[in-house]
């Protein structure tokens, strides 16, 4: 129960969230859509290869990962979107692809993208495609401790 860990650890560090219950939705856009919030609220968590480091990206949900800018900012020799079997076993108690931004957690370095800090607040999957949490942006960023940095662009159909 990824849910439950997750609450332990905000409440061990005394950080306020709220859990949010919704339908199922299997894509950032999608949980974005169904929950009435902007796709820039709203954070997804994406699994990259940096040479033959995974590392998690954080990023708006309408927002895509640049893996040239990435690749470049990181001196990387290689940049690529991670499958999902590339990092299914590291988050045993998520479900794929609804894993939090706390890489912290799993011994995998994090990349949030410089937009996320425009907000005081973030907003992210809670290791299920049916629950969110909201909490503190500086919250997040002493718990996580990302790196943060321009790596996301807006992806062409939301900005028009």
């Amino acid at each position: 129960m990824m849910l439950e860990s997750l609450k332990n650890y905000l409440d061990n560090y005394q950080v306020k969230f709220v859990v949010i219950s919704h339908a199922p939705a299997y894509t950032a856009q999608g949980v974005a859509g169904l929950m009435h919030i902007p796709g820039k609220e709203l954070a997804k968590t994406i699994i990259v290869r940096l040479d033959r480091e995974l590392v998690m990206c954080v990023l708006p949900a309408n927002f895509h990962v640049d893996l040239g800018i990435l690749k470049e900012a990181t001196h990387a020799h290689a940049a690529t979107l991670a499958t999902e079997e590339d990092f299914r076993d590291w988050f045993p108690q998520c479900e794929t692809g609804a894993m939090p931004p706390f890489g912290n957690l799993y011994g995998l370095r994090v990349y949030a993208d410089r937009s996320l800090e425009q907000d005081i607040e973030i907003v992210f999957n809670a290791g299920t495609h049916r629950e969110l949490i909201r909490m503190n942006w500086e919250d997040y960023k002493r718990l996580v401790d990302p790196i943060v940095m321009g790596f996301a662009t807006e992806n062409a159909a939301e900005a028009a």
